[in-house]
């Protein structure tokens, strides 16, 4: 099949998505099958169904900025997670955020004052910032064709709850070119575990407890298998199986459904 603007937007619609809603996007192009224009038909379509919403895109440089490439641009440097933020972030009426290394592009109702100041957080999803402050204003998470492995909200509970073993020691000095052409020096922590070298990876085992719970649900957006998330629901499931044990997520080869059959949490889909 071949799937036009208009049959995106009756999917969307059909997940029972508001135009008014905001919504963070993580995706895989590939998955999604044949789309008639390809990825600018993709974002015409989530740009028009959302633009009375807040869309979010993760535009992340963590891949590139290190000890050897400090220094972000944030109206020159290219995205590490695919070519939909790339398109994104360059298109009229976008603006990106100025954290160093997973800043964000944002569009719509409210986006520059959504995404302003991350230029003062020191670490990845900072307790405050752009993907911890998604469950404070009813926010959804879209995962297009990938699993929670690329579900960076999580990351960001892990940091509100202050998860050991999750953060490096020692920060990174990193610089960010501000608006006016300055840069400004930010000294950012990276994310680090001894035994799991890319954290997110465990995120899946958390898959199948936010479906448990109806803090997630399967949909469909072209061709791609996806899953739709609360950002709250995601946060307080999380929360209720981290409690315990708040390294079970690395440390536990799975989780057990004991951990939240007891949780009391939602609904938090209407």
């Amino acid at each position: 099949m071949i799937y036009t603007r208009k049959d995106l937007q009756n999917q969307l619609k059909g997940m029972s998505l508001r135009p008014t809603d905001s919504i963070l996007i993580h995706s895989s192009m590939k998955a999604m099958g044949n789309i008639e224009g390809g990825a600018d038909t993709v974002l015409d379509a989530l740009m028009d169904y959302f633009s009375q919403g807040l869309l979010l895109l993760p535009t992340h440089t963590w891949a590139q900025m290190g000890e050897e490439y400090r220094v972000f641009d944030p109206v020159q440097e290219d995205a590490c997670v695919g070519i939909l933020p790339n398109l994104f972030w360059k298109r009229p009426g976008v603006c990106r955020s100025l954290h160093p290394t997973h800043s964000v592009a944002a569009y719509g109702a409210g986006a520059e004052e959504y995404i302003a100041g991350e230029e003062e957080n020191n670490t990845p999803c900072t307790p405050g910032g752009c993907y911890d402050r998604l469950k404070d204003i009813n926010g959804r998470i879209l995962l297009v064709g990938v699993t929670h492995a690329r579900n960076t909200f999580i990351h960001g509970v892990e940091e509100v709850l202050n998860i050991p073993n999750r953060l490096t020691e020692k920060p990174v000095e990193f610089y960010t070119v501000m608006p006016d052409g300055s840069r400004k020096k930010i000294f950012m922590r990276r994310h680090y575990n001894a035994v799991q070298p890319y954290i997110s990876e465990d995120f899946v085992k958390l898959t199948q407890a936010f479906y448990d719970t109806g803090a997630a649900r399967q949909v469909s957006f072209g061709n791609a298998e996806c899953i739709l998330c609360d950002a709250r629901g995601i946060f307080e499931v999380t929360r209720h199986i981290l409690a315990p044990d708040p390294e079970c997520i690395i440390t536990s080869p799975e989780i057990p459904a004991s951990r939240w059959s007891d949780f009391t949490g939602g609904p938090y889909f209407q």
